[in-house]
C-alpha cells in the first residue's frame, strides 16, 4: 500500500503546515496542529453524472417523507434506557466518557450480558478475553449470546462485525483502535477520527446499535477531536466521585431523546445497580435535630429529588476567614453569605463557613440556594429547622426569594416522602393547585419572612 500524505491543520482556523508547530503563525493559538491525511481528488462533484446516481438516492419533497417511529432495543436497565429515551435505535453510535475506573467498562459489560437473545460482540483493546470473562464471573453475568473479541486493529473489527452480524457492538475503547490507513500511533486525532467514521458506515449499513467507550482529558472533556461528538449519535458522560457509591450518567447529545434525563446508579462489589428513589439514599434518616442541616427539593434534568445541605459556621481559627464549598458552588456560596451580611445584618465576614451536599453529588440547580442560606444561618445561630421542612427557592441579590421551575414536581416528591412543609417563592403561586397535596406550602417573598417562621 503506498504511503499516505499527511498535512499538519489548526483545528482553530485551519491553516495548514507540512510539519508541526507548537503556536499557529495565523491565529496565535498554541498546541492546536493535529496530523491529518490528505485524501487526493478523484473529480470535481457534479461532473460526472453517473456519480449521482449510484447511491440511488434523490431528492424528494418533505411532504412525501414517511414518518415512522424507531424500533428500539431494550437493555434492561431502566436508568440506562431512561437516559438514551427509551432503549437502543438501530444504526446509533453511542459515545460513553468518563473517569478511569468509575465504571464505563462495568456497567457497559452488564448490559451486554443483561441482553439475553440479543447477538453481542462485545470488543476489548484494553483487557484480554480471561480478563473481561473474569470480570463477568465477578459481577455474577454470564450469557450465551455474548461473543468477546480482543483486537485493536479496525479492518479486522469489522471483518468479524460483517462475518458475526452481531445485534450490538461493543468498543472498549475507541482510544485504543487504529486503522492501517493511517500510519500515527493509536489514540491520536486521526486515528479516532478514522476509526469512529469507519464503525458509524458500517452501523448505519447494517443496522447495528455501536456502544463507544471514550476517555477524557485533564479537563474532564472526551479525549480526541471535537469532530468525535458530532459523527456519533449520542454522547453520555458518566461521573461521579470515587469517595461515594453514586454515579450519576447524563446525556450531553442525544439525537433520539431528551438531553434532560439522567441516571443514577450505586457501585457494589457485584457491579452497579440502579437507583430507583434517590431522594431516599441522600437523605439521613437521623431522629434527633441536628443543626446546620436542611432539605433541598432540587431537580437534575427532569428527574425530582431531595438532597441534604450540611452548613457548619464556626469563629475564625486564622486572621482570614474560611470559605470552602464541597458539591456547590463556592463562588455562589460567597454571594449568599455577602447578602446576609448586606441585607439580613448577620454578621458573618469574620467566621468560617463550610457548606457540604450529602452524598459526593454536585449540584447545580439555583432553587437550593434557600436551603443553603437557612443551614448556614441554623449553624450559626445553633438552632435546628424543624423535622419534616424542605425548601425550594431562589435567592436574589436584594433578598428576595426567586421563583423555580417545575415547582409541582419538587412539591410532590417532598410529599412523598413524608414532609410536612415546604418553603417556595411567592411568585410560584399563580397556576398552583393546593388542594391536590397533602403538603403545606408556605409562599414566601423575602429572606427575612424563612428566618422568622423558623428561628421566631
Amino acid at each position: 500500500m503506498s504511503k499516505l500524505k499527511t498535512v499538519y491543520t489548526c483545528q482553530n482556523c485551519g491553516t495548514q503546515a507540512p510539519k508541526w508547530m507548537g503556536k499557529c503563525g495565523q491565529c496565535g493559538q498554541w498546541n492546536t496542529f493535529v496530523e491529518e491525511v490528505v485524501v487526493a481528488k478523484k473529480e470535481e462533484f457534479g461532473q460526472d453524472p453517473s456519480l449521482r446516481s449510484k447511491s440511488g438516492a434523490k431528492p424528494q419533497l418533505i411532504s412525501a417523507i414517511e414518518t415512522k417511529t424507531e424500533r428500539r432495543i431494550d437493555t434492561k436497565n431502566h436508568e440506562f434506557n431512561r437516559v438514551l429515551g427509551g432503549g437502543l435505535v438501530n444504526g446509533s453510535v453511542v459515545l460513553i466518557g468518563g473517569e478511569p475506573g468509575i465504571g464505563k467498562s462495568t456497567l457497559i459489560l452488564q448490559i451486554a450480558m443483561q441482553l439475553a437473545g440479543v447477538k453481542t460482540l462485545y470488543i476489548s483493546g484494553e483487557e484480554s478475553e480471561m480478563q473481561i470473562k473474569l470480570r463477568a464471573e465477578r459481577l455474577l453475568a454470564i450469557s450465551d449470546s455474548c461473543y468477546i473479541l480482543s483486537e485493536t486493529n479496525l479492518e479486522n473489527i469489522l471483518q468479524h462485525i460483517r462475518f458475526e452480524m452481531p445485534g450490538l457492538v461493543v468498543i472498549d475503547s475507541i482510544q485504543t483502535l487504529q486503522t492501517e490507513r493511517i500510519e500515527s500511533s493509536a489514540g491520536s486525532v486521526s486515528q479516532i477520527r478514522e476509526c469512529t467514521s469507519g464503525l458509524l458506515k458500517v452501523a448505519k449499513e447494517m443496522s447495528i446499535p455501536v456502544l463507544l467507550i471514550g476517555h477524557i482529558n485533564k479537563e474532564g472533556n472526551l479525549a480526541g477531536p471535537k469532530v468525535l461528538e458530532h459523527i456519533v449519535d449520542t454522547v453520555l458522560q458518566f461521573e461521579g466521585d470515587r469517595n461515594y457509591m453514586y454515579r450519576i450518567m447524563r446525556a450531553t447529545k442525544n439525537r433520539f431523546g431528551s438531553t434532560s434525563e439522567i441516571g443514577i446508579f450505586e457501585m457494589h462489589n457485584d457491579g452497579l445497580h440502579e437507583v430507583h428513589n434517590p431522594s431516599e439514599l441522600l437523605l439521613s434518616h437521623s431522629s434527633e435535630a441536628l443543626s446546620g442541616i436542611s432539605i433541598a427539593a432540587t431537580l437534575e434534568g427532569m428527574r425530582p429529588f431531595l438532597i441534604e445541605v450540611q452548613a457548619l459556621v464556626s469563629s475564625a481559627a486564622y486572621g482570614i476567614p474560611q470559605r470552602s464549598s464541597t458539591g456547590f458552588d463556592l463562588r455562589r456560596l460567597s454571594m449568599l453569605l455577602a447578602v446576609l451580611e448586606k441585607r439580613c445584618g448577620f454578621r458573618l465576614a469574620s467566621k468560617d463557613v463550610f457548606l457540604n451536599i450529602a452524598g459526593g453529588i454536585r449540584v447545580d440547580d439555583p432553587a437550593i440556594d434557600l436551603s443553603v442560606i437557612c443551614s448556614v444561618l441554623s449553624s450559626d445561630q445553633d438552632i435546628a429547622i424543624p423535622n419534616h421542612t424542605c425548601f425550594a427557592g431562589e435567592v436574589g441579590l436584594s433578598g428576595e426569594i426567586r421563583p423555580v421551575n417545575r415547582v409541582e414536581q419538587r412539591i410532590s416528591e417532598a410529599e412523598k416522602l413524608g414532609f410536612q412543609q415546604i418553603f417556595v417563592s411567592k411568585h410560584n403561586q399563580k397556576g398552583l393547585t393546593l388542594s391536590k397535596y397533602n403538603i403545606r406550602v408556605r409562599f414566601v417573598s423575602k429572606v427575612e419572612e424563612v428566618f422568622a417562621a423558623l428561628f421566631g
